[in-house]
């Protein structure tokens, strides 16, 4: 540079060396390496003496094992280690356009992606510092021997702490490269959310925002391209982590093509989300209902989309035993069918949530897959509470929402005395229990007639090898006999009940037209009070029981 500079007015050569790589630090170390000084190389600093000798043209033609020489052979040692090679990756961000020239970045990125998506267990070389020390965490030494009996074995996300301290242009980078490399989905999406909880505090419940060094505006930027870079196979990513995403992509704001992949990967895969992470707040002033039902039906109809196969080929299932043999493959929409119960049970309470967007949410799923009827109903009996002015029309149309005939037990003598349902439905919630427990009388009838039989001494038992009963019959039929004035008793109730009905049917004047039209329904009437009668007379005959 001396040699070439020329001055007409015979002053003084000055140079001017501001723009060298590293600065005053990097100057320095290469002035003691021109006066033979020994300098040390490390992870740190032989990035920046790099480009230096680079910018330096400190090449073998002006001397034999110059300084581009030296670092260039250091480097290649550095990148063989784990832990070297991400510093040198971090000291690049100093000096990142000549790096980037140099290839620097681009070595770093392809060395630590081969390393990550190798087997860690046939190497030795990952473990230098982070893992070695984090494992001998709380193990006995003596004479620096592990008195443990056995070494701990990395896991898949041993590289993840140290890949969140990168920038995040450099950490998109080697994600890119570990997903051309072969890695799994799922270590992949691992990754990405150990680097979303670092830097998006809004994934943590219940913690603000402001709690971050970061701005808004910078988080935002930074969810979206997390977003981006999530696998697109199903399950790789938790629900729960896509869930919270989610919400803080509301908080923040993001764009709606963020918000929609979001909402498509939820939906996806809604069977393992969990109650409580679907309950997203609505954002803005605006807004009428506590909760985004708008945004919880568009996850409900992707869902229902990407299972439309299993959906059309699943009919309309009422036998019990086919809903067993189909279980496995009902799982699914089965899972999903429960959790939109559990929440339209916490939605309902909301006084602004309009009775359309209720029904729509809750006839999204089929009536088969809903093994019981019990969920939906205590969704409807929260709403109806919440909202005392609807009309009989619209209570009428909010109860076909369930089916009578799949409530438990406890839930029909629940509805039998719940004034906010509407007549019809109490009728009819009546007589299904009726029905079920006149089959189920049927049944112990059935079993008593055997009974007696069995107590015939021209009919001959089975008899094992010692020639006594089999125990088991005898006990099934002793554990029958024993409920079987339960039930009758049940029975006899539930006709009292519909006579009681019926004599407030005809106090409001609508005897005729609407007795009628349910006895014609459901089969029952004076038929029925008669059977009633004779029932209750045949309770007084306890000695039928005893002799079962």
């Amino acid at each position: 540079m001396i040699n070439e500079f020329h001055s007409d007015d015979g002053k003084g050569c000055i140079l001017q060396l501001h723009d060298i790589p590293g600065g005053s630090k990097s100057f320095e170390l290469v002035a003691k390496f021109c006066y033979d000084v020994k300098i040390e190389l490390n992870a740190l600093n032989v990035v920046s003496l790099r480009c230096a000798a680079e910018h330096l043209c400190m090449t073998e033609d002006y001397g034999e094992g110059n300084l581009i020489v030296q670092t260039e052979n250091f480097l290649n040692e550095v990148l063989n280690n784990w832990n070297d090679a991400i510093k040198v990756l971090q000291m690049c961000d100093n000096v990142f356009p000549h790096a980037e020239d140099l290839q620097i970045v681009a070595r770093c990125i392809k060395s630590l992606a081969k390393k990550a998506c190798a087997d860690p267990t046939l190497f030795g070389w990952p473990m230098l510092g982070y893992y070695n020390t984090k494992s001998l965490e709380g193990t006995v030494l003596w004479n620096g021997i592990s008195a443990s009996g056995k070494s701990q074995s990395p896991t898949a996300d041993w590289w993840y702490k140290d890949a969140s301290f990168l920038k995040f242009s450099i950490y998109k980078r080697l994600i890119l490269a570990m997903q051309a490399e072969g890695m799994k989905p799922e270590i992949v999406a691992g990754s990405l959310m150990h680097y979303a909880r670092k830097y998006l505090p809004g994934l943590i419940r219940h913690l603000g925002i402001s709690g971050s060094s970061t701005s808004e505006s910078e988080q935002r930027i930074l969810l979206e391209e997390i977003v981006e870079l999530l696998p697109m196979e199903k399950g790789a990513s938790s629900t729960k982590f896509l869930l919270g995403m989610l919400r803080t992509a509301m908080i923040l704001q993001a764009s709606p093509a963020c918000r929609e992949i979001l909402e498509k990967k939820v939906g996806a895969q809604l069977d393992a989300a969990a109650l409580e992470d679907l309950l997203i707040p609505n954002m803005g002033y605006s807004v009428e209902t506590l909760y985004d039902v708008d945004c919880v039906q568009r996850i409900l109809d992707q869902f229902m989309l990407v299972n439309q196969a299993t959906v059309e080929a699943s009919p309309e299932i009422v036998d019990e035993g086919q809903l067993l043999s189909s279980s496995a493959e009902l799982t699914p929409i089965t899972m999903v069918a429960k959790l939109v119960d559990g929440y339209l049970a916490e939605v309902a309470s909301d006084v602004n949530l309009k009775l359309p967007k209720f029904q729509t949410i809750a006839a999204v799923i089929p009536d088969y897959a809903r093994h019981s009827d019990d969920g939906i109903y205590r969704a409807i009996d929260i709403y109806l509470k919440a909202h005392p002015w609807l009309t009989d029309s619209e209570r009428e149309q909010l109860c076909r929402l369930m089916n009578c005939q799949k409530l438990s037990l406890e839930a029909c003598m629940h509805a039998a005395q719940n004034e906010r349902l509407p007549l019809r439905v109490i009728v009819q919630v009546l007589f299904f229990e009726q029905l079920r427990l006149r089959t189920t009388v049927a049944s112990w009838f059935f079993i008593s007639d055997n009974i007696d039989n069995s107590r015939d001494p021209h009919i001959q038992l089975p008899k094992n090898n010692d020639g006594f009963i089999h125990s088991e019959i005898m006990q099934e039929t002793e554990q029958a006999s024993s409920s079987m004035d339960e039930v009758r008793l049940r029975v006899c109730e539930l006709e009292k009940e519909c006579s009681s009905l019926r004599q407030e049917v005809e106090k409001l004047g609508k005897a005729k037209s609407v007795w009628n039209f349910f006895s014609k329904k459901f089969g029952f009437g004076v038929r029925s009070q008669q059977h009633c009668d004779a029932k209750q007379v045949s309770m007084d005959d306890s000695h039928f029981m005893k002799s079962c």
